[in-house]
């Protein structure tokens, strides 16, 4: 076994240290998220965050982790017998993106059910994590089923198996971590509740702390078990003050006024539900206890605000995290505590593990120290989304536009503008029966969903259907001389389970961003409208990618993703001027696509076109405009893409160019007023059967 990195050997990265303290102190506060960019010591410390836990009492020989002195009643192997019990270290388990949902909650021991004839369950992650830390690293791409489970365990506390004959319920405790980067996709807004605390993490910009980090990186990677020794004293005395810490958190008082403090907060920021009190007077009271006090001050309530409140007060994936400090401090000012002196000297803070902060005044590798309360960094570059107050409301007052020559030959071009609201939509699926990625657009054969049938498996058996499997095998147990109660079961018996549930697209969206899309009111409406959609991919799970076309030419403004929150921001940059190169922007798409195919053959995809239709340029391709547009839509219809055309033309003269574009792409036009949820009626049929209906379009045209 690898030696793990110190904990204490963590250069900086003070708030992360500091919410994964709190949570050995108090498991009760729920876990931690972590996000941040890559390379910023995420997994590392959360790795090392076991070490320092306290260890277990368990009963010797349970597979559930059973505590001695109060085992649980319903334990599959209980009942268990009063007597000493064995003491081992808290577990850190792992919970891979890849893991299959038997290896997560369990199921039927098939070797035993076909060997032995009787039916015994298998422990999952689940029961392993019991007691302990279950880590998930990258948990933004984690599954959709797996998530569901996540949530109910997490929520109940513990683990219900029914499934293949089996019920099964044990305890399932556990303090989740998880890590991410937002640039991959963002959280489900239930699985982002679930989290206690959320840090927000980046690499330090000073030389000074990177040097620091490489130096005790290289130190590490020549002589780990050195390198652990010398921080060995370090490392116990942090463990020896959680311990500490844990001993006194019974005592700690909150009190009244505590109280409300934390329910003005979350009252004042306007926080769903009432899951963040309960967390925000859980980490209060693991702060005092962590300082080594008794009662709750508003520093604490301060603290537990600022890692409990910023993941839950984001409404959509555009939102960015963060909370307003001075609302905070005007909102706990009017609640002081009644036993403190009105300007007393402030205590210091848990800065660090050691509670003096010796490393966040050194180098450091993460983020620069953001005062008491660790501000997260703000997101900046290309990818970061605008904020109102960044946002221009006039186009004078745009960010910096690219030239022309940068531009393809745009000619005149306007300002970026405002997207209007986003709204509802209703759901665009593809047609047919696909195998792609887990998600929740369109139907698809998925390794998980509902069980429609069985058959041979094509390859490796992944999913068995085991009444499938002994019904082939039952007619040649006699031939087969079976004389025991095992079935005798042969390869050609065993049967894969089928399955159908949804899946997650590829929509790849191509606007319009020409001269004749310019005005200020109705490009407004289209980036409302496209933010919409996008709302609704990262719903549903899907990948985006984002085209656009104006000047002489198209360009790939955001390669697919799932990102959405990343396409939303180089949306909303997005300037217009120019002439219209439709058919750039469709053949770009159809070069997308082929490259797309080639690296995840499996994702259908979705092509949404965001125009009026005109085509007025032929850019480098030369020839009539128009003509180009239409074989490069009949082009895209042939190779069987599902494409929608949402049409931008707006006015009492119509000339309707965005309705031929899309019979031409075998797809609907749906107007932008009728895409919203409330008038899309229709539509999804209208998908559906497009490519169907799209034979007979070619047929009458060739007459």
């Amino acid at each position: 076994m690898s030696t793990p990195y110190p904990f204490t050997a963590v250069v900086g990265q003070t708030d992360l240290r500091l919410a994964l303290l709190l949570n050995a102190v108090s498991p009760a506060v729920g876990g931690v998220l972590v996000r941040g960019e890559k390379g910023t010591a995420k997994s590392t410390a959360v790795r090392a965050l076991s070490a320092l836990l306290p260890q277990v009492d368990v009963v010797p020989g349970c597979r559930f982790s059973c505590a001695p002195a109060a085992p649980d009643p319903a334990c599959p192997d209980g009942p268990h017998e009063p007597g000493p019990g064995a003491v081992r270290p808290a577990r850190m388990v792992e919970l891979p993106v890849g893991a299959s949902e038997d290896r997560l909650v369990g199921a039927l021991d098939i070797e035993r059910a076909l060997a032995e004839g009787v039916k015994a369950f298998e422990p999952g992650l689940l029961a392993d994590a019991h007691r302990g830390i279950l880590y998930v690293d990258e948990v933004n791409l984690l599954h959709d089923h797996l998530i569901d489970l996540l949530l109910d365990a997490a929520a109940m506390g513990a683990s219900y198996v029914e499934r293949e004959g089996v019920s099964v319920r044990h305890a399932a405790r556990f303090l989740l971590v998880g890590t991410m980067n937002p640039e991959e996709g963002e959280l489900r807004p239930q699985l982002l509740d679930r989290f206690g605390l959320t840090v927000e993490v980046a690499a330090s910009r000073e030389p000074a702390q990177r040097v620091e980090v490489v130096r005790r990186r290289l130190a590490y990677e020549d002589d780990p078990a050195g390198f652990a020794t010398r921080w060995a004293g370090d490392e116990h005395e942090v463990r020896a003050r959680v311990v500490a810490a844990r001993a006194l958190l019974p005592k700690v008082s909150l009190g009244d006024t505590a109280l409300l403090q934390i329910a003005a907060t979350c009252a004042g920021f306007e926080v769903d539900g009432m899951r963040a009190d309960i967390v925000m007077a859980r980490t209060a009271t693991a702060l005092a206890a962590w300082a080594g006090r008794t009662e709750v001050r508003k520093e604490d309530v301060r603290q537990a605000a600022l890692l409990a409140l910023p993941h839950r007060r984001r409404r959509n994936p555009f939102d960015a995290p963060g909370l307003d400090e001075d609302l905070l401090d005007r909102i706990l000012d009017e609640f002081p505590d009644p036993d403190l002196d009105p300007d007393p000297d402030p205590e210091p803070g848990p800065e660090g593990p050691d509670g003096n902060g010796p490393d966040d005044s050194g180098p450091g590798d993460g983020g620069p120290d953001g005062g008491p309360g660790g501000t997260p960094p703000q997101e900046s570059g290309p990818d970061a989304p605008a904020s109102d107050a960044e946002t221009p409301e006039t186009p004078q007052d745009s960010a910096p536009q690219p030239s022309a020559q940068e531009s393809g030959g745009a000619g005149p071009e306007q300002a970026a503008v405002r997207a209007a609201e986003p709204f509802r939509t209703k759901m665009l699926s593809v047609p047919g029966l696909g195998e792609g990625a887990s998600g929740r657009r369109s139907r698809a054969r998925t390794a998980h969903g509902r069980t429609t049938g069985a058959q041979r498996p094509r390859g490796h058996l992944t999913k068995l259907h085991l009444a499938a499997t002994i019904q082939a095998a039952a007619p040649h147990q006699k031939a087969r001389g079976r004389s025991g109660r095992g079935l005798v079961v042969r390869k050609d018996d065993l049967r894969q389970a089928t399955r159908e549930g949804r899946e997650g697209n590829l929509v790849l969206f191509v606007v319009d961003a020409s001269g004749s899309m310019a005005a200020r009111q109705r490009m407004s409406a289209v980036k409302g409208a496209v933010l919409s959609l996008l709302l609704d991919a990262y719903q549903r799970r899907d990948k985006v990618g984002l085209i656009t076309f104006r000047g002489v030419g198209a360009q790939l403004a955001l390669p697919p993703t799932s990102s959405v929150d990343a396409a939303a921001a180089r949306l909303e940059q997005l300037p217009t001027g120019g002439r219209t190169p439709l058919a750039a922007g469709l053949l770009k798409a159809h070069e997308t696509l082929r490259i797309e195919r080639l690296r995840d053959p499996s994702r259908r995809p979705l092509l949404v076109v965001v125009t009026d239709g005109r085509a007025t340029s032929a850019g480098a391709l030369g020839g009539d405009p128009r003509e180009l547009s239409g074989r490069s839509a009949r082009m895209l219809a042939a190779e069987g893409v599902a494409s929608v055309v949402v049409d931008c033309e707006s006015g009492p003269v119509r000339l309707g160019l965005a309705g031929v574009l899309a019979a031409d792409l075998g797809g609907p036009a749906v107007t932008l007023d009728g895409l919203r949820a409330d008038s899309l009626a229709g539509l999804v049929k209208n998908v559906r059967t497009a490519v169907t209906s799209q034979s007979s379009h070619t047929n009458r045209r060739a007459a």
